[in-house]
């Protein structure tokens, strides 16, 4: 499993202090490459942060990306989220450019920046620039830059309209394309992305909760590969498919709600993402052997 990079841990590494990047709701802060101080000898370690990501980068460098790896070799746009693990490999010293850092929580009241093409697939987060495009871009974090050290009252919510002009400017741009990494270390890797993104949706806490991925299709979707990839390499390390190690999460998930929750079956068929009650009871039928309520019940007995 790759490792998991709060803030925090971030901010330490680079050796700054966060506290400039605190808007009150959320957190974004911005830097030039030239100033994060990165070995390029360091061995390749996929890790997922807990913020998302948008950096323009000018130089040789390759993007490990779910199992993908684009190489850059001038200039090019890269979206990264808090779902997909990742790494930048740095091909040579001459680096420059900017990375942008941001929390979910800074977009709240302004829609789901997750749900952008950009921050969904390898297929779609990097994006190499043509020269006309540099300078677009470029301008755009130097204005971003120069903002969030001004004293402007509104100033996060201009950085927000910034950021997202960036967003839908590169989406009108054509995405690099990644060559899928084959063999038995990429079905390894793919397997563990998979393990990761299915157990990221649980415990599931609250009634209102819902899951986001509960099908094969969601999962390749997510993870840019064609369903038929993601499940032969599923069932090269597995032995099982996709459908099954799904179905057998949720079954567990399902069962623990029914003991620790007083929550309806209904509720409970909703968060695990069954929109039709007796779906989700006829599912529950076939994995235990009796229907939610009859699980229920025999556990209170």
């Amino acid at each position: 499993m790759s490792s998991f990079l709060e803030l925090k841990s971030f901010y330490k590494h680079i050796n700054r202090a966060p506290e400039s990047g605190e808007s009150g709701v959320g957190h974004f802060n911005i830097f030039k490459v030239e100033d994060l101080i990165i070995s390029r000898d360091k061995p390749v370690t996929y890790s997922r942060r807990n913020f998302f990501k948008v950096s323009l980068v000018n130089g040789h460098s390759k993007i490990h990306y779910a199992d993908q790896c684009i190489e850059v070799t001038g200039s090019a746009l890269v979206f990264t989220n808090p779902m997909i693990p990742y790494h930048w490999e740095r091909c040579d010293e001459q680096q420059s450019g900017y990375v942008c850092i941001f929390t979910e929580a800074f977009f709240s009241r302004f829609g789901g920046i997750r749900d952008y093409p950009v921050f969904q697939s390898a297929g779609a987060a990097v994006i190499n620039l043509a020269a006309e495009d540099v300078g677009f871009c470029k301008g755009l974090f130097e204005k971003m830059l120069d903002e969030l050290d001004g004293d402007y009252t509104f100033k996060y919510d201009f950085l927000r309209t910034m950021l997202l002009e960036l967003v839908h400017n590169a989406q009108k741009l054509v995405p690099a394309a990644g060559q899928p990494q084959t063999g038995s270390n990429a079905a390894e890797r793919i397997t563990g992305f998979f393990a990761e993104l299915l157990e990221r949706q649980f415990p599931i806490e609250l009634s209102n909760q819902v899951i986001q991925l509960n099908s094969p299709s969601a999962f390749a979707k997510q993870l840019n590969i064609h369903v038929n990839h993601l499940n032969k390499a599923l069932k090269e390390v597995t032995g099982q498919t996709t459908s099954q190690l799904i179905s057998e999460r949720i079954a567990q998930e399902a069962r623990i709600l029914l003991k620790s929750t007083n929550w309806t079956i209904n509720e409970i068929a909703w968060g695990l993402g069954f929109e039709e009650p007796n779906h989700f009871s006829s599912f529950f039928r076939n994995a235990a052997g009796m229907t939610p309520r009859q699980f229920r019940q025999a556990d209170m007995d």
